[in-house]
């Protein structure tokens, strides 16, 4: 059946967004992504049916990545953790590539995401908020001396147990990700307010704005143009401007 004549083909509502972007004025767009950005990248995500989610561990994986847990079993969060939740061979796709590209032509602000892999980063972006941390930076808990993720996996392959451990002080060192029963960084959640609060283009894309308190920050967004772009509906569509149901990388790939 075709839509409706009032009802914007996905085609359509593409080519609108694309529009949007390429009349923004400079500096007033805004992208806040999550795990659906990173999918096409060779990620997996939490809920989708072949998410993390959907798989089956000795716990649950949204327990194996809170704090409680990662204090009690150190070596069973790092075996989950590396084994699931880091992606280094993993490469940009045309989603990150574009956003680059529109922060170099002075178009897009920032881009806020809630994704951990330093792929926004690694496709050319500077000014990236992540809102839950990075898998590249890691620290001493009791030093907080820094380490890369390649010295955090040779401090683990060295343990004994598997956990690794700082070098100075013996303390465990823990990736800088912010785990369930842990806080955002207010200095991140500030930076990526103030961010949406100033665009007039906010496009919100890969995520199904089910996790708080990060969805909770497009609240701030007052300007001319909402886009959300996600393969399935999100809390948030009856507020957008256009809702798109298709890959991030499709859309950006322009």
């Amino acid at each position: 059946m075709a839509p409706a004549a009032n009802t914007p083909t996905t085609q359509d509502a593409i080519e609108q967004l694309r529009q949007w972007i390429r009349d923004c004025e400079p500096g007033r767009m805004v992208f806040f992504g999550g795990a659906g950005v990173s999918t096409e990248s060779g990620i997996p995500d939490f809920r989708s049916a072949d998410g993390l989610y959907a798989q089956k561990y000795p716990y649950p994986p949204e327990t194996m990545v809170s704090r409680s847990f990662f204090d009690a079993h150190p070596r069973e969060f790092f075996d989950f953790y590396c084994d699931r939740m880091l992606a280094l061979d993993a490469q940009p796709n045309a989603a990150h590539r574009k956003l680059a590209e529109l922060e170099r032509e002075g178009i897009l602000s920032a881009v806020v995401t809630q994704n951990i892999d330093g792929l926004h980063q690694k496709a050319g972006s500077r000014n990236v908020l992540e809102l839950h941390g990075s898998v590249l930076r890691n620290y001493c808990r009791d030093c907080h001396a820094p380490y890369s993720v390649e010295e955090l996996l040779a401090l683990r392959e060295a343990a004994p147990d598997g956990v690794p451990r700082c070098p100075r002080c013996d303390g465990i060192v823990k990736p800088d990700v912010v785990l369930y029963e842990e806080p955002l960084d207010d200095a991140t959640v500030t930076a990526a307010v103030r961010a949406i609060a100033a665009a007039d283009l906010l496009v919100i894309a890969g995520t199904s704005l089910a996790v708080y308190p990060a969805a909770g920050l497009i609240d701030y967004f007052s300007g001319d143009h909402l886009a959300i772009v996600n393969r399935t509906p999100t809390p948030r569509d009856a507020h957008a401007d256009l809702c798109i149901a298709a890959n991030v990388g499709e859309v950006f790939d322009f």
